[in-house]
């Protein structure tokens, strides 16, 4: 026990020898800084843009051929509706040879929608509290092709 005593003085008289010869300087965050400023503005200007709120693209390519009528009043519901935030989004796609047509949702937690041609709700691809839908499509995603915007809300 007592020439484990004895080493501790003799080890960091060594480590203190050491580091002096190999000339390294320690600072602690209490020293002055050197240019007698405390460093840059660590604050970012603030922006003239809502950086919350996503914005449409204003330049956005709708594929407005062929909507069906029901396609076109859920449309008209959502013009008509307050606005959501993130925007709702209407893609069509090609799923196994047929259009289908895929509704995002509002905001957190909720089912998004996928659409028959004929309007006849198939299942919820995602949302919900697991984030994986109603699980009546899982492949949806690894098996859709020919992705077109239909409609975003502009407001």
């Amino acid at each position: 026990m007592r020439s484990s005593l004895l080493l501790i003085p003799t080890l960091a008289v060594l480590l203190h020898t050491a580091a002096c010869q190999r000339n390294v300087a320690v600072t602690t965050p209490t020293d002055a800084p050197q240019t007698g400023l405390a460093g840059s503005v660590s604050t970012p200007a603030p922006t003239s843009a809502n950086t919350i709120e996503p914005t449409p693209r204003p330049d956005a390519v709708f594929d407005a051929t062929k909507r069906p009528k029901w396609l076109a009043d859920r449309i008209q519901q959502h013009s008509n509706a307050e606005k959501q935030n993130p925007p709702i989004h209407i893609y069509s796609y090609q799923l196994d040879g047929a259009t289908v047509y895929y509704e995002s949702s509002p905001c957190c937690d909720q089912f998004t929608n996928l659409y028959a041609a004929d309007g006849k709700l198939l299942c919820h691809p995602d949302g919900g509290l697991t984030g994986k839908g109603d699980g009546k499509c899982p492949d949806f995603v690894k098996n859709r092709t020919e992705e077109r915007l239909v409609w975003q809300d502009p407001r």
